[in-house]
C-alpha cells in the first residue's frame, strides 16, 4: 500500500550564533534526547575498550585483544533484524508504552540482563565465555540504538535537530567515559577493599549494570514521537509479515536507487575508520606505555569528559554554521590529525601532561566528527515507516571500519610499534576524504535538500 505523507520537511542548516543556540538544549525533547544517548554509550565499551583493559591486566595477549573486535559483529549487522523493529510489536510493551517506547524499554531490560552475564565470566579461564557474554551485551547493545536513533530522529522538529544531535553524541560519548574511567575507578576502589580482582571487576560491571536504568526511566518518561504514531496508524491494517517486508524492501531499494549510491555507502563505511582504528588500540597503548589504570581513568574523567562535552557542542554548532560537505571535511581532518598526538606521545613516554593533551584531542575532535557524521546519516534516512532500518543500515556499514577493518589493529601495532602505529592510523582516513571530494564534486550534498526527519 502507499503510505500517506507522515514527514516533516527541515530547514537547511541554518547560520546561528552560540547565544542563539543555547536555549534549545533545554528543550524536553532535546533533554530527552541527550539522556537516551547516555543509556546509548555506556554499553560500548562493556564489549570493547573496558573489556580490553581486563583482558590485558588477565594476561590476553595482543592478538586475542585484536580480535576481540569482530565481538562488534552486531553492530554491523544490526539492518538484519531492524527491520523487526520498526514493524513488529513487543507483546505488552507496545500496547502499554507505544511503538518506539515499547522496543525502548524492552531491549534496556535484555541489555542489563546481557551486562550481568558478561560479569560473572573470567577472562583469564575462559576467554570463550567472555567472548560469548560480550557478543550478547553488543547484540542488546545494538537493538537499543536501533530504537533509540528511529526515536530521535522522529520525536525532533527541525529547529532542534542539530541541538538534538549534539547531545546526543555528547551524551553516548559521556556513556562511554562512564563505562570505561568510571569501570576503572570502581574496579581500583573495590581491591582497596580487599576484593579479588575477578570480583572488583564483577562488580564494576554490575555497576554498568545498573546505570542502564537511567535509559529506562528516561523512556517512560517519553512522549511517542508523532511521526511514529502517524506511521503505526498508516499501515495498522497490514500484516505482521507485510510491514516487516515493507520496512526491509523500501528501506533498502530506497538507497539502491539514489544517484552515487554505493559511492555515499562507501563513505559512510571509511569515514570513521581513523577512529575506529586507533581507538581499538588506545587502552593497550596506555597500559603498556606504562600509566596506571588510575592515571587513564583520572584523565579520561576529568580532562577527556571536558573535551567531550566541548567538542560535542562544538561539533553541534559546525553542523549549523556550515554546510554539510564542509562540515564533514572538518570533521574528518581534524579526527585524523588527533591520531598524531599519540604517536607523539609513545615518543614522550609516561607523562601525564602528555597523556592529558592526547586523550584531550581524541575526544574533542572524535566528538566533533561524531556528531556532523550523525547529522549526515541522518539526513539519509527519510520516512518514517522505516527510519529503524535505514539508519540501522548506515550505522551497521559505520561499524564495519570498528569492527572488521580494526581486527588487525594489535598484530599492525605488534609489528609497527606504537609511534609508526598511529601514523598508519592517520594515513587510513585518506580514502574517505577522497571519496568525500568526488561525492562534493558530483552535488550529493545538495540532492538531499531540505531534509525530512
Amino acid at each position: 500500500m502507499t503510505a500517506p505523507d507522515t514527514s516533516v520537511e527541515t530547514a537547511a542548516p541554518a547560520r546561528t550564533s552560540w547565544r542563539d543556540g543555547w536555549a534549545v538544549y533545554l528543550q524536553p525533547r532535546v533533554l530527552i534526547v541527550l539522556m537516551l544517548g547516555f543509556s546509548s554509550g555506556l554499553p560500548l565499551a562493556l564489549s570493547g575498550s573496558t573489556l580490553l583493559v581486563w583482558m590485558r591486566e588477565a594476561g590476553v595477549d595482543l592478538g586475542t585483544i585484536g580480535l576481540f573486535a569482530l565481538v562488534g559483529t552486531p553492530y554491523t549487522l544490526k539492518f538484519i533484524w531492524a527491520p523487526l523493529v520498526d514493524a513488529l510489536h513487543v507483546p505488552l510493551f507496545t500496547r502499554a508504552f507505544g511503538r518506539r517506547r515499547g522496543w525502548l524499554v524492552f531491549s534496556q531490560l535484555l541489555l542489563i540482563a546481557a551486562i550481568l552475564l558478561l560479569a560473572l565470566t573470567d577472562p583469564a579461564r575462559s576467554p570463550l565465555f567472555v567472548a560469548l557474554g560480550a557478543l550478547l551485551v553488543a547484540t542488546m547493545s545494538s537493538t537499543q540504538d536501533i530504537v533509540v536513533d528511529a526515536f530521535r530522529i522522529e520525536s525532533l522538529p527541525e529547529n532542534e535537530q542539530a541541538a538534538g544531535m549534539a547531545a546526543y553524541v555528547a551524551a553516548y560519548r559521556i556513556g562511554m567515559l562512564v563505562s570505561t574511567a568510571g569501570v576503572l575507578f570502581l574496579v581500583t576502589a573495590f581491591e582497596s577493599t580487599g576484593i579479588g580482582r575477578t570480583s572488583a571487576w564483577m562488580w564494576g560491571y554490575v555497576a554498568m549494570a545498573a546505570l542502564v536504568l537511567i535509559g529506562t526511566v528516561t523512556a517512560l518518561a517519553a512522549t511517542e514521537p508523532e511521526q511514529s504514531v502517524r506511521a503505526e496508524q498508516a499501515t495498522r491494517s497490514e500484516s505482521a509479515f507485510s510491514r516487516v517486508m515493507h520496512a526491509a524492501v523500501h528501506a533498502f531499494s530506497e538507497f539502491l536507487t539514489r544517484r552515487n549510491a554505493l559511492t555515499a555507502l562507501a563513505f559512510v563505511v571509511l569515514y570513521k575508520f581513523t577512529d575506529a582504528f586507533s581507538g581499538t588500540m588506545t587502552a593497550p597503548f596506555v597500559i603498556d606505555l606504562g600509566f596506571t589504570r588510575n592515571d587513564y581513568a583520572a584523565i579520561v574523567k576529568g580532562v577527556g569528559l571536558m573535551a567531550t562535552l566541548v567538542g560535542g557542542f562544538a561539533g553541534g554548532y559546525v553542523a549549523r554554521r556550515y554546510s554539510l560537505a564542509a562540515s564533514l571535511w572538518i570533521g574528518g581532518i581534524l579526527q585524523a590529525a588527533s591520531n598524531l598526538v599519540f604517536s607523539w606521545l609513545a615518543f614522550v613516554g609516561v607523562n601525564q601532561w602528555a597523556l592529558a593533551v592526547a586523550i584531550t584531542a581524541e575526544n574533542f575532535t572524535g566528538a566533533i566528527g561524531t556528531v556532523i557524521f550523525v547529522a549526515y546519516i541522518s539526513a539519509l534516512c527519510q520516512n518514517p515507516l522505516h527510519t529503524a532500518t535505514q539508519y540501522a543500515l548506515l550505522t551497521a556499514l559505520s561499524a564495519i571500519g570498528r569492527t572488521y577493518l580494526s581486527s588487525g589493529a594489535g598484530f599492525v601495532a605488534e609489528t609497527t610499534g606504537w609511534q609508526l602505529f598511529f601514523v598508519i592510523s592517520v594515513i587510513v582516513a585518506v580514502p574517505s576524504l577522497i571519496l568525500l571530494a568526488w561525492l562534493q564534486q558530483r552535488g550529493h550534498f545538495e540532492e538531499l535538500g531540505p531534509v525530512k526527519v
